[in-house]
């Protein structure tokens, strides 16, 4: 019997078993590729783009897409009230639903994994004053709260992430939470304070490593719930202004002729939908991988 035959085999890590769970849910692989099509044409915009979002032909007003008589195949989903490529402006509006997304997930989640942290770990008045923000906060509707937001501070790129996320964070805040007050009773944690660790290093080095999957699948599903209302706040005026490319802009501009040149709204309103809808399926698909309260 040969050396190698005697050594025990290393069981795969935790992440790599549920990256291979993950794998197996064709659904959910297909729409993460979805998503990470949609990433690559915002990355590569101007390359992919087959005009300029902005340029203005009123001679092309309201064209129809390339394959309905009238239209041209160089401006395949057609043109809008301005004679501008909607093509062009979904694949430059892109950038903006991601970047808004990513942006307010990220701000939202590091304030929500700090307070959960030190509500779920310290327990007291601290847990007190940050569990009654959260009630507080969730007793406001998303939209209506972030609507008066913006109402105050005025449109703008930087005051819609700053409206969002100024919510956002208790989501993934009540998500570390319970999971704190569940670790911070496990073994390794009561090892790390008999040693004299210090609270901070008990809570970034001891429990945040253990509780990250379900703030990722957390932070996952809720990005696609940023971009609606992303969508919704530039629907209504309130978002990133003209020109810029913006689907929710771009939904709103169809409105006044929807019936006569129905391809302005929809093609807009057709990719938030394809990319909600992905981002759905995958953000599923990462929650049944790698959340064990899912597999059998």
């Amino acid at each position: 019997m040969t050396l190698a035959a005697d050594m025990p085999v290393r069981p795969d890590s935790i992440f790599r078993q549920n990256l291979r769970n993950f794998g197996h849910n064709r659904l959910a692989v297909g729409s993460a590729i979805v998503v990470v099509l949609f990433l690559l044409m915002a990355i590569f915009a101007p390359l992919v783009a087959p005009h300029d979002p902005n340029e203005t032909d009123l001679f092309r007003r309201l064209q129809p897409p390339g394959w309905v008589e009238g239209g041209e195949w160089s401006y395949l989903l057609g043109c809008d009230g301005l004679g501008r490529d909607i093509l062009s402006r979904i694949i430059y509006g892109t950038r903006i639903s991601i970047f808004i997304g990513a942006a307010v997930i990220l701000v939202a989640t590091t304030i929500g994994i700090l307070a959960g942290l030190a509500s779920g770990y310290l327990r007291g008045w601290v847990d007190i004053v940050i569990s009654r923000l959260v009630d507080i906060l969730l007793g406001f509707p998303y939209l209506i709260f972030a609507i008066g937001l913006m109402a105050m501070m005025g449109p703008g790129l930087f005051n819609i992430i700053l409206a969002l996320a100024y919510k956002e964070w208790v989501i993934p805040c009540r998500v570390v939470r319970g999971e704190t007050l569940v670790t911070r009773e496990l073994e390794y944690v009561e090892a790390a304070r008999a040693l004299g660790a210090s609270r901070g290093h008990i809570m970034l080095r001891e429990i945040l490593p253990n509780i990250l999957s379900p703030v990722i699948v957390v932070a996952t599903i809720r990005m696609a719930h940023v971009i609606i209302l992303e969508a919704s706040l530039s629907f209504l005026g309130l978002g990133v202004q003209p020109p810029t490319a913006s689907w929710g802009s771009m939904v709103a501009d169809g409105r006044a002729f929807i019936l006569e040149a129905w391809w302005v709204s929809t093609f807009p309103g057709l990719a938030i939908l394809l990319l909600v809808l992905a981002i759905n399926v995958a953000s599923q698909g990462l929650r049944d991988a790698f959340d064990p309260r899912f597999h059998e």
